[in-house]
């Protein structure tokens, strides 16, 4: 395999409307999902799950469950097979009587049918015996501080002297903000269909697994199985969207394969259920930012501190990097930000779309809106004041900044001038209109370790990498990467994903996918042309990894936007609706504007869901979610989706990637619910600090 820098690509297929490769297999339902592809006589998996939220299990009745017709088996801790590691309390199931939380993984039932194997379920008798635990995220105790915040941040940091300069402030805003719980609800539950089989005098277990990373769950699995690397194979050819929460193997994946270690070599289906998936497949801890800002006569920051407090669970633990945007977002010569946990007997938190600074600049661009009105100054104006120069953390030069662009084009597109400054000031019959505006931003990141393969066929040339499209419209666009670095058609490349057997490839998480999993490619293709030029005998090929050049140490790359909103409040109810919102964005060269859009229209909406909707209410006395299913945590529908707009600059930045793009995933969620509830206190003049933002609090 070649390492090398690729040099820039000239953009043909890039940047134009590519209609997704594989929407003809989606649209026809020919696209086979985890627990989809045909294998060989199956056996049905279904979860028992515990009701005490610390203890242990006493004993498991599994006659009632085994006397039902279909059922063929139940697994629980005194039968499962025994894991060589155990470190990873989140997967080490069924090892122990021991339960660290409510819903964990107590036994599997096997049967024949799905039906079956849920009647099975019902019908196990699980004695367990409870422990004193705690459940709930307060001030008072949340004072536990991690090694390092997600994924190897810094937990704390500070500059300068932030207590003098707030002394000497002119201007000082002290305010606390919070955000829910949320959890992740794509359209495809979390799903494993599992068996292991025998090759070579060895064993191996083959995956159809719902995953956002397929080499990163065989990595994670294969040490704690006893097994190599080598001996999992796993498969994502579609996955039914993930926001984060399949980046990483949970419980269920660890249920499959053990379960189906016991069956004789037929596979197990699992698919985890809405409700089951509010306590095994991660959520978005809640999170309390408490900020205090101070300004000099003229506005700008002198000192910005940033102190979050939110929770792990005591299985395993993860730290959310809510306070990381803070850290660069705005000019000030004294910084402070810092994160502590609470370590609590619940299901272990993970990522969600935009993890730390979804809620970070949630809390951080509502305080800006405050200390606007408290400078007497404009909110696109403040913040234009105090756009920094260099990353005011690395102090490093941005290799492109465009977030006073994007304010700017913004404000002309929205109408801002005409907005009325002082809040109440426009009624349209019983509804107070008003609109709001806050920054976002989301780091520029390239992941280390992708390798991909170019093979030249009789009809143009395969392209391999083990990455995985989650929906995002990923195998589009790297398609079009390829043709480009290749000199061909699109029809031309054969594009290959979703595979451990492929090349390595790192996880679709972190807006990173198109530049890891695109940089390899135009480093392979490069690579390939210069081994064998461009009119290749059928069967040649090139393995290859990108570098990235030095240059590119030099610079801090972040991506930026600015979302504006419209929102009418009922003078009466407290209703909220958000007829209009604009979303204008800094991401480098755009690689295919209709999938672009889609996933930067989709951020805002799921934004403006954050806003509005979405709380997981956990219950302290109990210790689970009591909002389990699409009736109770609410999210945004069609009739709550108005206006929505995104647009972006045009530009590009080959410093970063090749291709000139940056990532686009995550954006779109970032700053767009605290452009909602700033919007919602210009139009009523009512400042509501926590999501979501509920009719009640708007009530005379």
């Amino acid at each position: 395999m070649t390492e090398l820098v690729p040099s820039p690509v000239e953009p043909k297929a890039i940047g134009t409307a590519l209609p997704r490769v594989d929407g003809v297999e989606k649209v026809t339902g020919r696209a086979a999902y985890a627990v989809e592809h045909p294998v060989d006589r199956p056996l049905f998996a279904w979860l028992v799950t515990s009701t005490v939220a610390r203890g242990r299990v006493v004993a498991v009745d599994r006659s009632e469950a085994l006397a039902h017709p279909g059922v063929v088996s139940v697994v629980d801790h005194t039968d499962a097979p025994r894991l060589a590691q155990t470190d990873n309390g989140e997967l080490a199931i069924l090892q122990d009587d021991a339960v660290g939380f409510r819903g964990q993984i107590v036994a599997v039932v096997l049967a024949e049918s799905s039906e079956a194997a849920r009647e099975g379920a019902r019908l196990v008798r699980v004695e367990q015996e409870a422990e004193p635990f705690e459940a709930e995220l307060r001030e008072d105790n949340a004072s536990y501080r991690p090694e390092k915040v997600n994924p190897a941040m810094e937990t704390d940091t500070d500059q300068g002297d932030v207590d003098t300069a707030l002394g000497t402030a002119t201007t000082v805003l002290e305010q606390t903000y919070r955000t829910p719980y949320e959890h992740n609800n794509p359209l495809e539950p979390h799903a494993t269909t599992a068996w292991w089989s025998e090759e070579d005098g060895r064993e191996r277990l083959t995956l159809f697994d719902s995953s956002q990373g397929v080499h990163g769950v065989a990595t994670a699995l294969a040490p704690m199985l006893g097994i190599d690397r080598e001996q999992i194979r796993v498969m994502a050819p579609f996955v039914g969207g993930g926001f984060g929460s399949k980046g990483e193997a949970h419980a269920h994946v660890m249920a499959a394969a053990l379960a189906a270690r016991t069956t004789g070599g037929r596979p197990v289906r699992l698919a985890v259920t809405r409700q089951q998936m509010f306590s095994l497949t991660g959520y978005r801890t809640a999170t309390i930012s408490k900020f205090r800002l101070g300004t000099d006569d003229d506005g700008r920051l002198t000192a910005i501190e940033h102190r979050v407090q939110e929770q792990t669970s005591r299985l395993r633990e993860f730290a959310e990097q809510t306070a990381s945007p803070t850290r660069m977002m705005y000019a000030a010569p004294n910084r402070r930000t810092s994160h502590r946990l609470a370590v609590l007997d619940v299901a272990v938190p993970s990522w969600m779309r935009a993890p730390g600074e979804m809620p970070g600049m949630f809390a951080h661009e509502v305080a800006m809106d405050e200390l606007a009105e408290a400078c007497g100054l404009d909110p696109v104006e403040l913040r234009r004041r105090n756009d920094p120069d260099v990353d005011p953390e690395e102090g490093l030069p941005f290799d492109r900044r465009g977030l006073v662009e994007c304010l700017d084009r913004g404000a002309e597109r929205f109408g801002w001038a005409s907005r009325p400054r002082a809040p109440r000031s426009t009624a349209d019959g019983e509804w107070w209109v008003g609109t709001g505006v806050a920054s976002a931003t989301y780091p520029a990141m390239r992941q280390p370790g992708n390798v991909a393969r170019v093979e030249s066929t009789d009809t143009g040339f395969a392209v391999s990498i083990g990455a995985v499209d989650i929906g995002t419209g990923a195998r589009t666009a790297l398609t079009q990467i390829a043709a480009d670095a290749l000199g061909v058609g699109t029809d031309d490349i054969d594009l290959r994903l979703g595979d451990t057997a492929l090349p390595m490839a790192s996880v679709a998480g972190g807006s990173s996918g198109t530049s890891s999993w695109g940089s390899a490619i135009v480093a392979a293709a490069q690579q390939f042309l210069a081994d064998h030029g461009d009119r290749p005998d059928p069967g040649l090929w090139t393995e290859a990894s990108a570098l990235r050049g030095d240059e590119a140490d030099r610079f801090s790359f972040h991506s930026f936007g600015a979302v504006f909103a419209e929102v009418h409040v009922h003078r009466y109810t407290g209703e909220l609706r958000v007829p209009r919102m604009l979303g204008v964005y800094s991401v480098g060269r755009v690689v295919n504007p209709t999938t672009a859009r889609s996933q930067l229209v989709g951020g805002l909406v799921m934004g403006m869901s954050a806003a509005l909707f979405e709380e997981s209410v956990r219950d302290p006395r109990f210790g689970h979610v009591v909002t389990q299913d699409l009736a109770t945590y609410h999210v945004a529908a069609h009739a709550d989706v108005a206006g929505i707009e995104a647009e972006w600059l045009d530009e590009s930045t080959t410093t970063f990637t090749p291709m000139g793009s940056r990532g686009i995933g995550e954006i779109g969620i970032v700053g767009t619910a605290a452009a909602v509830a700033n919007a919602a206190y210009h139009a009523t003049g009512v400042r509501v600090r926590d999501l979501p933002l509920t009719a009640d609090a708007f009530l005379e």
